[in-house]
């Protein structure tokens, strides 16, 4: 019984890592991978030290990878730190009000209103915008394929051992 309520939960945490991957509130990589780890530490799996140690390391990386990538994107566009702030904060903003369509707009919207606070005019706060909405959009994407694929690896261990769990 505990280890269908852990394959639940495993799964649910991947399924969240997905989200995860657009909403920067949840951890999209790590949230997918705790979904794996929760998965590999039933008795009905066995415990796979070395792929639970590499799917963690590179979890991390590219969690690691998801701030510096806009950075460099603002950065490269002449952009200032209040337009990485910005863009960071108008993404939660974004998605809050419009959803997923927010996460597109909300990045934008927040990078060009952080260079003008950073007295910046509007035509000059349009091209570090961009740059931080690339770096964003590449960023979610990067982790939604991460997300993506530890859920196909959850799935393929859990199809591997689907006898021991009923």
């Amino acid at each position: 019984m505990i280890d269908i309520i852990l394959l639940i939960l495993g799964i649910v945490l991947c399924m969240a890592g997905i989200v995860g991957s657009f909403i920067p509130i949840i951890p999209g990589p790590i949230t997918s991978w705790v979904g794996i780890l929760i998965l590999n530490l039933t008795s009905a799996v066995d415990f796979n030290f070395y792929f639970v140690i590499i799917t963690l390391i590179i979890a991390i990386i590219i969690s690691a990878l998801d701030y510096i990538i806009p950075i460099v994107g603002v950065k490269k566009l002449g952009g200032s730190k209040g337009g990485l702030i910005g863009a960071s904060i108008g993404l939660v903003i974004g998605f809050i009000i419009l959803g997923p369509i927010g996460i597109i707009f909300g990045p934008f919207l927040g990078a060009v209103t952080g260079e003008i606070i950073n007295k910046k005019n509007l035509k000059q706060s349009i091209k570090p915008a961009l740059g931080s909405l690339v770096g964003i959009l590449i960023g979610s994407g990067i982790k939604f394929c991460l997300s993506m694929v530890y859920l196909f690896f959850y799935l393929n261990i859990f199809w591997s051992y689907r006898d021991n769990f009923f």
